[in-house]
This record gives structure tokens, C-alpha cells and sequence, in this order.
């Protein structure tokens, strides 16, 4: 049978409640009281029951992650960000996914404020306005990562993908390209493939080079879709000198096919990536791409949710640098 505060304040001569106040370290008693008690306790080898105490005081010391899979390369720097915030304030993490293109969000919602989680930490994952209703109607504490919601209610700590896509596609301009391909996703995604497609046309138009519907591709974030993407541009017999991609798996599936048909990169085209993620600096030639700060993103975002878990502090929206990693993918033509 499990020892009780009960049995310890029976060997310790004192009350329950003298007990009860040493375990929760709420004062008002000598140290030489605290050092007997803890004393006894080790000794009668008592576990506090946490589930009953999480049951009192109506919280959990859980964050709860909602994220689309688990097969990205960037994934683990934002739950790494998550866990390490979440550790040093004593909290845990537990872990759902919502599907490929978040399907899923709802229902795990719901399962979180059935586990009774502190707060949640999604990325992503674009919140609908039905999302954003159940999110309002649960009262759980929510910040989003590398996404938004269809309405601003809900706090998010995200890049700037339109000035990124813009930077990626003026770098290329800078470099003497000017025949500057799109490997991006559905022009209506409005977590990267809007503010992307449009960076993109914007810095083609203030650099007064033309916009030619044919040398953009949309697929998805994926290795294949790269490898589609220029099986697109090879068989249209497109000419390019370069292709911005939206994703380092996007511009992986440029390089392999572009491998497969003989096509040298940079010396014949160069590819941009987007992420920063391990695998772009790793292989030949290691890829330029727009670095985003996933770790710092999701410890910031963990750490924020949890100050306002406190009450001592709301959380704001923030935006967060991004930076171009130059690497061997891009050749100066000028």
C-alpha cells in the first residue's frame, strides 16, 4: 500500500497539515520540521500523486504540439525549440499529428483539451475560421509556428515569407538570371504558396524583367514535386537559367532529376532553396536557401505560451528575421 502524508505525520509527531505544507513547499514551519519530514518521506519512500494534484489545481504542466507530419527535414529544430522552453519551466510535452495538410487539426483539439493540456503550440498548419471558433470555445492558450489563422485573434511567430520569396528571387536577379523558374505550391495555400508566389512576381517586376506563366510549376513541398517540376521544364523545353524553389526538398528533387539528365548545377542552372534545413548544406553542391529560425522559433513560441499559462505575459504576434545562406547552388552570370 502507498504511503500517505498520513503515515508521515504520524512518525513525524506533527499534523497532517504540517506535513502537507512541507511537500508543497508553502512555509510556515522551522527547518528543522522541513528536514525531519523529507526526512521520513524518503525513508517511507512517498511519491507525491501529481494526477491528483493537476486534478486540484486544474492544471497539468502539459504543452501540447500539433504539427501536419513527421516526414519533414525542419520538423525536429521547432520540437526541439518546444521541449527545451517547455523543460525549463518543469513542463512536459505530448505530441499529435493533424495530416499532410492539417485535416486533422480539429480532432486534435480536441483530444488535447481531453488530455487537459496547459496550452498547445501548432505549426504548419493555417488555422480555418472553424479552428479558430473551437480554439475560442476550448480556452485553451495557443500560439501558432511558421503559420497563421484566417483572423489575427490567434497569436503567431512566423517569417515574413513574402520579403523572403522576394530576397531569394532578387538574389538570383543580382547574380545576372533573369530566366528565373518557380517551384512553388498552390497559389490559394496562404501559409507559403500566396506570400511566395507573389515575393516572386514582385521582385521579377521591379527588376523590370517580364513574368512568363509557363516557367511556374505548383506542386507541393515534397522531393517529388522538384523532380515533377523540372520533368516539367525539361519536356515543355522551357529555358532557364535558374529556379527558385519552395522548400530544400523541392530544390533536392530539382538537383536529383536535373543529375538524371545530365544537367550540371550551378554551371547550367542554379536552384535556391527555402528552410535552411540540415540536408541543404550536406549534399553536392550544398544549396543556397533562405535560412528560417525553426529552433528559435518554436522556444520562443513555448516560452511565450507558457509566460501567458502564468498570467505574466500576453502573447504577441511576432514577426521573425530570415536570412540567405549563400552556398554553391547559384551561379553568377554577371
Amino acid at each position: 500500500m502507498a504511503t500517505t502524508i498520513k503515515d508521515i505525520a504520524k512518525q513525524a509527531n506533527v499534523s497532517i497539515a504540517t506535513v502537507s505544507r512541507v511537500i508543497n513547499q508553502l512555509g510556515g514551519y522551522s527547518q528543522e520540521v522541513e528536514e525531519n519530514v523529507l526526512k521520513i518521506a524518503k525513508e517511507l519512500n512517498y511519491h507525491k500523486n501529481e494526477n491528483a494534484i493537476s486534478l486540484v489545481k486544474n492544471v497539468s504542466n502539459i504543452i501540447g504540439i500539433i504539427m501536419p507530419t513527421v516526414d519533414s527535414f525542419y520538423y525536429s529544430n521547432i520540437v526541439n525549440g518546444i521541449e527545451d522552453a517547455a523543460k525549463k519551466h518543469g513542463y512536459s510535452v505530448i505530441l499529435m499529428h493533424a495530416g499532410v495538410e492539417g485535416e486533422n487539426f480539429k480532432s486534435c483539439l480536441n483530444l488535447m483539451a481531453e488530455r487537459r493540456v496547459d496550452g498547445i503550440v501548432a505549426f504548419s498548419i493555417f488555422v480555418e475560421q472553424e479552428g479558430v471558433d473551437l480554439v475560442k470555445s476550448l480556452n485553451i492558450p495557443i500560439v501558432l509556428l511558421s503559420t497563421k489563422a484566417v483572423e489575427d485573434s490567434i497569436p503567431y511567430i512566423k517569417v515574413d515569407d513574402y520579403s523572403a520569396a522576394f530576397e531569394a528571387t532578387d538574389y538570383l536577379v543580382r547574380n545576372g538570371h533573369q530566366r528565373i523558374g518557380f517551384a512553388g505550391v498552390s497559389p490559394i495555400d496562404p501559409i507559403a504558396g500566396i506570400p511566395r508566389i507573389n515575393g516572386y512576381r514582385d521582385a521579377l517586376k521591379q527588376n523590370g524583367i517580364p513574368i512568363e506563366e509557363k516557367m511556374i510549376y505548383f506542386g507541393d513541398y515534397t522531393f517529388t514535386s522538384g523532380k515533377k517540376a523540372m520533368e516539367y521544364y525539361i519536356q515543355n523545353d522551357i529555358s532557364l537559367t535558374a529556379i527558385f524553389c519552395v522548400s530544400d526538398e523541392t530544390a533536392l528533387g530539382v538537383i536529383s532529376e536535373c543529375n538524371k539528365q545530365n544537367i550540371i548545377v550551378p554551371e547550367d542552372l542554379s536552384v535556391i532553396g527555402y528552410d535552411n534545413s540540415k540536408i541543404s548544406s550536406m549534399v553536392t553542391p550544398t544549396i543556397t536557401t533562405i535560412s528560417q529560425p525553426f529552433y528559435e522559433m518554436g522556444n520562443l513560441g513555448c516560452e511565450s505560451l507558457i509566460l501567458s499559462i502564468l498570467k505574466k505575459k500576453e502573447i504577441l504576434s511576432e514577426i521573425v528575421p530570415f536570412t540567405l545562406v549563400e552556398r554553391n547552388s547559384v551561379k553568377k552570370l554577371l
